[in-house]
């Protein structure tokens, strides 16, 4: 396991074993063994599968609202957007076992409140790229972008070539419809 502390091993150990088993067939029981404590010390950390998971998430999209409040307080310019755009990419590259848990476990996320929370953030982020008076065209062009961040969190996989290079082909793809989109206004 890569990180030290226990709370994180156990987030490591709950995620590993949530993308083996899904989310509803693994145990605390079994994270405890996969991580050879008691199922005591796991309590001292975790009640709950529920709030591993939304420890997961508040934990690895705190960069996603350390961004919001950054965007929030710079110039609504074409560069802080572009800007935006890269943050937000270096996010999600960030959070990505969380990403994958989300995509598999889409039930769950719905049942928990973490779905609604990145639903506002999402809206919050796609309000900080656009601008209110985008034709529809425009705005679809800044939804696309971020939607385009995010499917390429999800199925660039399944696309060949080298890894770095598919990322950074996102990216620009993103950067490019948020670009038309603000010189198609000027």
């Amino acid at each position: 396991m890569a990180r030290g502390n226990t709370r994180q091993r156990i987030q490591d150990v709950a995620i590993e074993l949530f993308a083996e088993q899904g989310y509803e067939k693994t145990s605390l029981r079994e994270i405890a063994e996969r991580l050879e404590v008691t199922k005591a010390a796991l309590y001292y950390h975790f009640k709950t599968k529920e709030d591993i998971v939304i420890s997961l998430f508040e934990d690895l999209t705190r960069p996603i609202d350390e961004l919001i409040d950054w965007a929030a307080a710079q110039p609504r310019t074409l560069e802080t957007k572009k800007e935006i755009l890269r943050r937000y990419h270096a996010a999600l590259l960030g959070a990505a076992p969380l990403f994958r848990f989300m995509q598999e476990n889409q039930a769950t996320v719905r049942d928990l409140s973490i779905g609604e929370t990145f639903k506002r953030r999402m809206l919050t982020l796609l309000k900080l790229v656009q601008e209110p008076g985008f034709s529809m065209t425009d705005r679809m062009r800044c939804t696309s972008a971020l939607f385009t961040m995010h499917a390429g969190m999800f199925f660039i996989h399944n696309v060949e070539g080298d890894p770095e290079e598919k990322r950074a082909a996102v990216l620009e793809v993103a950067v490019d419809l948020v670009t038309q989109a603000h010189q198609a206004r000027s």
